[in-house]
């Protein structure tokens, strides 16, 4: 549009109304048509969302019962202050006690009192633990700090951990083995070039440990022994010794892991510790997976609603008829439960009514599970040469869900492709729109001037005319 018209001068036609119409009317037959469109697809959009959430929910509600290791599980009793456990479905039902006779420690080790400003001696010194070892190099001037941050920084160091604690004497390099355990130990050799002997207390030599050989006559003792390495001991049923460098204790019962906590005196209770079958989680994996697909019904009969009101917005829609067809076929499918004989939910407790909405009856449920969880089990998990009825209900529903490839997903992004172009063809079209509206206002205010100039002229004749001797103007009375 112009900046700045002057309209219906000339004519005196209301231009701006006019223009304004003949816009409009040309606007509102594709608004009415674009915005019906973008109506549909947003409400698709929108509905398909919440089916594909719903069915994530059915799918998600299902898949702890497609994993064999939900199945059989244990739970463990006895817990206490000396010991704690943990069990696999491999742990066998069973009671048992249980002594905490010692503790893991780590090896400790510490030097006799040196001044701080003390050069300790040259050489190297090598530090070993279980097998693995590292050295540092001891300058001339080296204090015990310096040796001690050597040993801390050193980037083969994984063994062992060092720290000076200073009494009235001066001060002490303390070495402490970073795991626990006899076979842990630590053992110190140096090789003394200040004066030459590796083992005399004097110089680097000072830092000498090594008690491995056999003979307590060829020990080297020049560090002494704060906390020796220990192994963890326990005894189980008051007979069965069992050690561990560690304090844990890994499947020294069959599927059961024991952490030692605290050694038991003469006084105290043997901790009793036992394991039961627990297949609770089957029961509330199932009521879950009834819950979810409920929800899902509930959402589905809504979308998919017709009346002479109006029908929900996926109402005769392929889409949703299709999943919810397949799913129904899937709840009454039989499934192979093993030993030759197969399962269908409905003898587990699980039932429809007449409108399609699922109960558990958990007494059925609990006397299937009481009689045969293995068979359960496979019923729901599958074998290897066919899925169950768990995993069977993921594979139908990822084929819809699929944040990639799924239906429901390509139905959204082919909606949302419609709206991009929907988009496009708004601002094209108002662009031809301005341009219609330009066009009227200059044909328009042509027109306006063209008539004011006639009006112009036809006053200047009018003038001349009267002002012609011989006319006589003629009045009216």
């Amino acid at each position: 549009m112009p900046s700045l018209t002057f309209t219906g001068i000339g004519s005196g036609l209301q231009i701006s109304e006019i223009v304004e119409a003949i816009v409009g009317a040309e606007k509102a037959p594709f608004i009415s048509r674009a915005n019906k469109q973008q109506a549909s697809y947003t409400t698709d959009i929108s509905a398909v969302g919440a089916l594909k959430s719903a069915l994530v929910s059915v799918s998600e509600s299902i898949a702890a019962l497609a994993d064999a290791d939900n199945y059989q599980l244990r739970t463990a009793k006895g817990a206490d202050s000396f010991v704690s456990l943990s069990s696999s479905q491999d742990a066998q039902v069973g009671s048992y006690s249980v002594q905490v006779d010692a503790l893991a420690q780590a090896h400790k080790i510490m030097s006799a009192a040196i001044d701080g400003e003390e050069a300790v001696g040259e050489g190297t010194l090598t530090i070993a633990v279980n097998g693995e070892s590292f050295a540092v190099e001891v300058s001339s001037t080296d204090t015990l700090s310096q040796i001690r941050d050597a040993i801390n920084d050193s980037v083969d160091n994984d063994l062992v951990i060092a720290t000076i604690v200073t009494d009235d004497d001066g001060q002490h390099l303390i070495m402490t083995s970073k795991t626990t355990g006899l076979e842990n130990a630590i053992t110190t050799t140096v090789t003394d070039t200040g004066d030459s002997n590796d083992t005399d207390n004097l110089g680097l030599s000072r830092l000498a440990y090594d008690v491995s050989d056999p003979d307590p006559l060829n020990h080297i003792t020049n560090l002494a022994e704060v906390t020796a390495a220990l192994d963890a001991q326990i005894t189980i049923d008051g007979t069965l010794v069992v050690t561990s460098s560690t304090n844990v204790f890994e499947n020294v019962i069959d599927g059961v892991d024991i952490t030692a906590k605290k050694t038991h005196d003469v006084d105290d209770d043997i901790s009793q510790i036992s394991f039961s079958e627990n297949n609770a989680n089957i029961q509330s994996g199932i009521a879950d997976f009834v819950k979810s697909y409920n929800e899902l019904k509930k959402l589905s009969d809504q979308l998919g609603s017709s009346s002479s009101a109006g029908g929900g917005a996926l109402s005769g829609d392929s889409l949703l008829r299709g999943v919810m067809n397949k799913l129904r076929q899937q709840l009454s499918e039989s499934f192979d439960a093993g030993n030759g004989s197969t399962l269908s939910l409905s003898q587990l407790g699980v039932e429809s009514d007449q409108y399609g909405v699922l109960t558990l009856d958990t007494k059925i449920l609990n006397e299937y599970i009481d009689s045969d969880v293995d068979g359960l089990q496979q019923f729901f998990v599958g074998t290897d040469a066919a899925e169950g009825f768990a995993a069977s209900i993921e594979t139908l529903l990822n084929f819809y869900t699929d944040d990639i490839d799924g239906v429901i997903q390509n139905r959204i992004d082919s909606r949302t492709a419609q709206l991009d172009r929907l988009d496009d063809a708004y601002l094209a079209f108002n662009a031809r729109m301005e341009s219609l509206e330009a066009r009227l206002y200059a044909q328009y205010n042509a027109m306006d001037l063209i008539v004011a100039q006639l009006n112009s002229t036809s006053s200047y004749l009018m003038a001349q005319l009267d002002n012609m001797p011989g006319v006589v103007r003629q009045y009216r009375k």
